[in-house]
């Protein structure tokens, strides 16, 4: 009678133990890419409310871009924990190198679309005409770190599959130096404006690039993979991930869709939604990397038939996403004070920004269960699904945020639009995994 709880509290340590050691690197690397913004954001807010206008409509266009080919980073983590469960180390550094490949042929992709393109994607936000051109600088010079950003998105999930996510954290800590180093001397020190900050961080994205790949080719001689590009194993890849993509697309569809109505509300609303924008995700990072966690912890079970486990596993992990979502937001509550003086002096910014920063606390606890329950679905290749999941939240979303420049309320109730898409996606993801149709073992999913 005493041996089943005693087993079942074994259990829960261990599973507390596999968390904390993936979680707490992978959260110093998440946050990365928002601190790079917050950086920037911070820096150039300095210059000017036009300047940091024109950030905000050109960070969500580049972020859009990046964050589109995320699943370089999700389905390679899950496949690479996959063979790693079934115990097939070279198969496992194989399919990453297909992923790296992959993120090079869509990095340049990008590239050429995004140069010539990129006044008509600000003006297409709604940019006022003193933001646009700030936008289109920063937009066309830090296009050219993307195919570096990508990089670091595939070789981050070769080593999350691998269960290593201190490396990403050390490339991580490295490359934010690195960028603020640069953001203030090129903007301040050089005198180059918002160009010296997108050239900072485009050039601390190709440093962070070039780490990850010596680090992922010494793991590949290591185990005798080839480093040459297999076409086959690109266009597996590819179709792997285009489920991925499409969720992804919606997702962004989101983002894009609050930053064009914030545009369309006034400069002011626009540079306070940049700032809440960039705490926003800073926060879905942290709590993202429960859900690193669970990539890399669900699909080494079910690469090794162990059902059960993964079970066990999400169970424990949706408990530390409703811990961790809840202190966030009274850490955000607590912060306000100290926060929002960082980024503006500008009195009707500072009004703008309190009730937001506001809405945005009272909905961690939500968002923590959603970021971790996205991470299992894909530790579990369960792409599909959070395709169509995302689909149905965007169409319920997108009218009811268009309509808020005509029911009024301002910048706060278009982050309330926010809060009700988490509450959609939170309904979807718990019907899934209450069902357990996700639970596929084995070294692939078939």
């Amino acid at each position: 009678m005493t041996q089943a709880p005693a087993s079942a509290r074994s259990t829960v340590r261990r599973h507390d133990r596999e968390i904390i050691a993936l979680a707490v690197p992978a959260f110093g690397a998440l946050v990365a890419e928002p601190l790079f913004v917050m950086v920037d954001s911070a820096i150039v807010g300095h210059l000017g409310t036009p300047q940091l206008a024109g950030l905000g409509v050109a960070a969500a266009l580049l972020t859009t871009a990046v964050n589109i080919f995320v699943f370089l980073a999700y389905a390679t983590t899950a496949a690479v924990a996959r063979r790693v469960g079934a115990g097939d180390l070279p198969g496992a550094i194989r399919q990453g190198m297909d992923g790296i490949w992959l993120a090079l042929l869509l990095g340049a992709a990008v590239i050429a679309t995004a140069l010539p393109t990129a006044p008509g994607l600000v003006d297409l936000f709604g940019a006022s005409d003193t933001a646009a051109p700030y936008a289109v600088t920063y937009l066309r010079i830090s296009a050219l770190g993307i195919p570096a950003m990508l990089v670091v998105l595939a070789a981050t999930g070769v080593l999350r599959g691998l269960q290593d996510t201190r490396t990403p954290l050390y490339v991580a800590i490295g490359g934010f130096t690195a960028n603020a180093a640069l953001n203030a001397g090129l903007v301040y020190g050089a005198g180059l404006g918002i160009a010296g900050s997108a050239w900072g961080t485009a050039i601390a994205q190709w440093a962070m690039a070039a780490v990850y790949l010596a680090v992922v080719v010494r793991g590949a001689r290591r185990h005798g993979t080839s480093l040459r590009p297999d076409a086959a194993g690109i266009r597996a890849c590819a179709h792997a991930g285009a489920p991925l993509l499409v969720r992804t697309l919606s997702l962004r569809a989101v983002m894009l869709i609050a930053t064009a109505v914030a545009a369309r509300l006034g400069d002011t609303e626009v540079a306070a939604h940049q700032i809440v924008l960039t705490l926003w995700t800073l926060l879905a990072f942290a709590l993202d990397a429960i859900a690193i966690a669970g990539q890399a912890i669900i699909g080494r079970y079910l690469g090794a038939e162990d059902a059960a486990g993964a079970r066990a596993a999400c169970r424990r992990m949706v408990q530390w996403g409703i811990v961790a979502g809840f202190v966030l937001g009274l850490l955000v509550i607590a912060s306000r004070p100290l926060f929002i003086p960082l980024f503006t002096t500008d009195t009707a910014g500072k009004d703008a920004l309190l009730p937001v920063m506001l809405v945005t606390a009272l909905f961690q606890a939500v968002s923590g269960v959603v970021y971790v329950l996205d991470g299992v679905l894909m530790g579990a290749g369960d792409g599909p699904y959070l395709a169509g999941a995302m689909i149905v939240t965007l169409a319920v979303f997108a009218p009811v945020a268009l309509l808020v420049p005509v029911w009024g309320g301002g910048l706060t109730a278009v982050w309330w639009t926010m809060a009700l898409m988490m509450a959609l996606r939170l309904a979807t993801l718990w019907l899934r995994a209450r069902s357990g149709r996700w639970i596929v073992t084995g070294a692939t999913r078939a």
